[in-house]
């Protein structure tokens, strides 16, 4: 039987025994820590203790020293919910307005694109500097009436940074809290044609839709490709978006990404040994890219229960399949030649759309708006709270259940969001019972 906790880190079945090694391989990779040498004590980060093997390499700058860290149990990140305690399994992005030449969002001078919170630069035996700043949340409820009179307490983020040690953000900075995403069923996203995916792009069109394709810089073949995952869709694959954030939030370098991120400004990130040499091991790299591609999906639970029938046509009803849609199709794959030409049911439909200003971060990414967002994935949340406790959906956990997250869906989805409030409250929880069993 598989514990409660691991549903989202079970392999995908038919496994050669060399896939099955490479697998363990890859998920010990996922729980490795890294340290600087000599290892270093960081203070107040329980959560950062050593899960088993020990990697040399982390820093300069960093977020978290594994894996295993931000993604428990290979799922999301739950939000601080305490005022005044920095965050934890949580990023800033940051950018300036304008774009780079490969059209992706343009980094601050001195910080880069995202806000790191520790480093392991040493002024003496003893201190270890804070890092770049601290991030905090203020969450600042707002209440809304439903049509049946209900009232609903939602909330949204107030992100106050402080400590800046090198400089002012500026006034022109965009600025966007990302909570960490679940990472099973990656594979299966990746194995899409490009083909399937600009068809549905064109099928949106005749539903009164906009989704569009993400366009992307694929730092793995030197192009532009389409962009797959992220929550804007700003990232082509599982190598690419691993190799980052083991950069970004590691800062671990790897074949993709050999410079360490390290601003001008920051003198002491430039002087930490080993400088721009590789730290992430290509097998190392390899096995976890294996490991995350074919992570299975859990299966859905109680579809023929009346309550999750009833509530599987109030979503078609609500026209939340539009968008979230029910069945898609790999393609040939042979990186992974069990996932080619399979039919599964993520509930997305792998584009960009407006989602309204109430969820705008005001900070574009490629071809992605400051309103824009993929449309996740639905498989598998019910059993988020029971694999690490988190129920924080959205880009930036602001949503504490599916019931919240629906009332939060703006622009391109308000219609849907609309027919949803206009339910009674049985439909309403007939509803959130169908996506709860996916």
């Amino acid at each position: 039987a598989i514990a409660p906790h691991a549903v989202y880190m079970q392999p995908m079945q038919g496994f050669t025994t060399e896939q099955s090694e490479q697998f363990r391989a890859g998920e010990r990779a996922f729980m490795t820590s890294w340290v600087v040498f000599p290892q270093l004590k960081i203070p107040n980060w329980d959560y950062m203790r050593p899960t088993g093997m020990i990697e040399w390499g982390l820093g300069p700058t960093f977020l978290a020293n594994s894996c295993a860290a931000c993604h428990v149990q290979a799922g999301r990140g739950r939000t601080t919910e305490t005022r005044n305690a920095p965050i934890v399994q949580q990023l800033l992005r940051i950018s300036l307005p304008g774009e780079t030449a490969q059209g992706g969002p343009r980094p601050h001078p001195n910080y880069g694109n995202q806000l790191q919170l520790f480093d392991v630069l040493v002024t003496d035996k003893t201190h270890i500097r804070q890092g770049e700043a601290d991030v905090f949340v203020d969450w600042l409820p707002e209440t809304v009436a439903l049509a049946d009179g209900t009232s609903v307490e939602l909330r949204k983020p107030k992100i106050r940074v402080e400590n800046l040690n090198f400089g002012p953000l500026g006034d022109d900075v965009m600025t966007s809290l990302r909570n960490s995403r679940v990472i099973f069923g990656l594979g299966y996203l990746e194995a899409m044609s490009d083909n399937d995916i600009l068809a549905l792009a064109k099928a949106q069109k005749s539903l009164g839709l906009n989704g569009r394709v993400n366009y992307v810089r694929d730092d793995v073949n030197d192009k532009q490709s389409i962009g797959r995952l992220g929550w804007k869709a700003n990232q082509p694959g599982v190598r690419q978006q691993i190799a980052a954030a083991f950069l970004g939030d590691l800062g671990v370098t790897s074949s993709i990404y050999p410079k360490q991120n390290c601003p001008p400004v920051q003198e002491g990130c430039k002087a930490m040994l080993p400088g721009d040499k590789i730290e992430l091991r290509e097998k190392m790299l390899e096995d976890l890219t294996f490991w995350v591609m074919s992570l299975d999906v859990p299966a859905p639970r109680g579809l023929d229960q009346p309550i999750v029938k009833r509530g599987e046509k109030l979503f078609v009803q609500a026209r939340c399949a539009s968008c979230h849609v029910p069945e898609l199709r790999t393609g040939e794959f042979p990186a992974l030649p069990q996932l080619s030409k399979r039919s599964f049911r993520a509930y997305t439909d792998m584009l960009i759309h407006d989602m309204g200003a109430g969820l705008a971060d005001g900070r574009p990414d490629f071809k992605a708006g400051p309103r824009d967002w993929r449309t996740p994935p639905l498989w598998g949340i019910g059993l988020s709270k029971q694999v690490n406790g988190s129920t924080h959906l959205l880009h930036d956990g602001r949503a504490r259940n599916v019931l919240e997250a629906i009332l939060w869906h703006g622009g391109e989805a308000l219609a849907s969001r609309d027919r949803f409030a206009g339910f009674t409250k049985s439909q309403r929880e007939d509803l959130i019972a169908f996506v709860n069993a996916l």
